[in-house]
């Protein structure tokens, strides 16, 4: 397993400027099976990351460019009439691949957001009354700008807590930018990448995964950190039971990035921010108490005890 996670660190090495701490993460959502949103600033990278993983892995790969005129059936596909057949053939849409770009998901419609809820959480998707199954791995990497940059829609909750963690990338030091101009001063690298793994071997990572040992003691230190968020001060909306759930296959996709087969305090500590914070809401004063959401997760973290 070491070795398919060294080869796809190596090729994203090769384009990313950025500290380690995004691919690291980015890694352990997709040995975890579970999906990422990039919240940043304009330019940052964050296309830029989710298309080198995609060329990393020989495997199917879809990028939907999210528009305010965007439709579902944009997404999920629709049936056109066969003449020649008289009779409908169904027209696949890009969310049938094995890794999904929704880049700017935020500009689009509330309503084109929803289609992917279904695909996201089942791995399925429900068109015109009949039930198609996506192929393994189905991973969708979401980007979006900040909610206050123009002609965006902020996620519905519900779609927000279907994504296994959320976090920014942010800009690079002044030495790692002169790197990515001298990089980029006769051709962009991603034009130079290549896939290093398999779709089995990806396969493989995932079912590694969830073979990492994590003990009853963890498991309740991480259910003691999402429960109380939910009685923490400012917080409107605390972390569901979906949250932890994400917090446990993140943290075992950490340990299997760190060569353990077993689950620390220090992977639950690393992890509960990018995990939690996204589905967290706080009440409407909370930002004129000088609270924030990093403060609360801080504060719980602290709270909590860890387990010996």
């Amino acid at each position: 397993m070491q070795s398919i996670i060294r080869n796809i660190k190596k090729n994203i090495a090769q384009v990313i400027q950025h500290e380690d701490a995004a691919t690291r993460w980015l890694l352990a959502c997709f040995a975890a099976g579970g999906h990422v949103l990039l919240e940043d600033l304009p330019g940052t990278g964050k296309t830029t990351l989710a298309k080198t993983l995609a060329k990393s892995v020989s495997a199917r790969f879809k990028r939907i460019q999210f528009t305010p005129d965007l439709l579902p059936s944009d997404i999920l596909g629709v049936s056109i009439y066969n003449q020649q057949q008289q009779s409908f053939d169904f027209r696949e849409g890009p969310v049938f691949t094995n890794i999904l770009l929704a880049d700017e998901i935020n500009r689009a419609s509330p309503r084109t957001q929803s289609a992917l809820l279904e695909a996201m959480s089942e791995a399925q998707v429900s068109v015109e009354g009949e039930t198609r199954l996506l192929e393994a791995p189905f991973f969708v990497i979401a980007t979006q700008n900040p909610l206050e940059s123009h002609g965006t829609y902020p996620l519905p909750e519900a779609q927000v807590d279907r994504f296994m963690m959320s976090f920014g990338l942010g800009y690079v030091r002044a030495e790692q930018e002169v790197e990515m101009l001298t990089a980029q001063q006769h051709g962009h690298p991603l034009a130079d990448i290549a896939a290093c793994v398999t779709l089995g071997e990806i396969l493989a990572l995932q079912y590694a995964t969830r073979a990492i040992f994590v003990s009853d003691e963890m498991k309740r230190y991480m259910v003691d950190i999402v429960h109380a968020t939910r009685q923490a001060e400012g917080v409107k909306f605390g972390a569901g039971p979906r949250a932890s759930l994400a917090l446990m296959r993140a943290c075992q996709a950490l340990a299997l990035l760190d060569g353990l087969d077993f689950v620390s305090p220090e992977q639950v500590q690393e992890v509960a921010k990018p995990v939690i914070r996204h589905r967290l809401s706080l009440e409407p004063q909370a930002k004129y108490a000088g609270i924030t959401v990093d403060s609360v997760l801080e504060g719980v973290l602290q709270a909590v005890a860890v387990p010996k």
